[in-house]
């Protein structure tokens, strides 16, 4: 992969990302000024950027080299997975792993969208793709849990489980199988009328369950970093998986789920 001079320090800060997330975890912000804040000289070119808004694919460069950029878009219907967005991605983590091109993948994502239009639309063969397609990728991959990542969609967007190569997460990370008010609601369906249990519920489950350092004692998390340090630590561990060599089993060729 060619390699570019570049005028921007990989050791910048910008303490502006502390303060990207909003307090109110149902509040929107845009994922384009995370990519343009980490990528060199805050260049990023977007590709297909009319389809399937909800999630943000382009390129842009990380101390000279070519990096492809995944990102769920909380602007655009809370940044879930649709069918749409799960085929952009996958088509585009493909293409990057032909080329040879690292993976820099930013997870902001509450779970897949739900509705019969999505399973009539095969909204669970398209997740496969994605799935599928960053399971087999082969080059670097780096991934950042800026907010919420929930249930299957946070496992299709580059996880540990799908060999992510390194898994970082910011302190507003929350990971786990679903919403703390949505699981409370099953769990403690018999308290739903009793506000104050209900919220002590939330409290307890958001402890134990969401918070970003459980996901990193149990290894899905390599580490939690600050915000304003995302640059410096994304170019780590690119430094790190330069000369990476990972080779697939030999097959007579893949079975991606057509």
């Amino acid at each position: 992969m060619p390699e570019w001079p570049s005028f921007d320090s990989i050791a910048r800060v910008d303490m502006s990302l502390d303060t990207l997330i909003p307090d109110n975890p149902n509040k929107p912000y845009d994922m384009k000024e995370l990519i343009q804040k980490v990528a060199d000289e805050g260049d990023f070119f977007e590709i297909a950027e009319a389809f399937a808004r909800n999630i943000v694919t382009g390129f842009g460069s990380h101390a000279g080299r070519t990096v492809g950029f995944v990102a769920n878009q909380p602007m655009v219907l809370a940044g879930v997975l649709d069918a749409d967005a799960s085929r952009k991605a996958a088509r585009f983590v493909r293409f990057c792993d032909c080329f040879g091109i690292p993976i820099v993948t930013f997870v902001d994502v509450p779970g897949f969208l739900p509705g019969t239009d999505q399973e009539y639309g095969g909204l669970i063969k398209h997740g496969a793709k994605l799935l599928f397609a960053y399971a087999e990728a082969t080059v670097p991959k780096v991934t950042v849990i800026t907010r919420k990542a929930f249930g299957g969609a946070y496992d299709v967007m580059a996880s540990k489980h799908l060999r992510g190569d390194l898994n970082y997460a910011w302190p507003t990370a929350q990971i786990a199988v679903m919403g703390a008010r949505g699981a409370v609601e099953i769990i403690y369906r018999k308290d739903i009328g009793d506000t104050a249990r209900i919220a002590a519920h939330t409290k307890a489950y958001e402890d134990r369950f969401l918070s970003p350092f459980v996901a990193a004692e149990r290894g899905y998390v390599d580490e939690v970093i600050m915000p304003h340090s995302t640059r410096r630590r994304v170019a780590r561990a690119l430094r790190l998986l330069r000369n990476k060599d990972l080779q697939n089993p030999w097959k007579k060729h893949d079975n991606i789920p057509l």
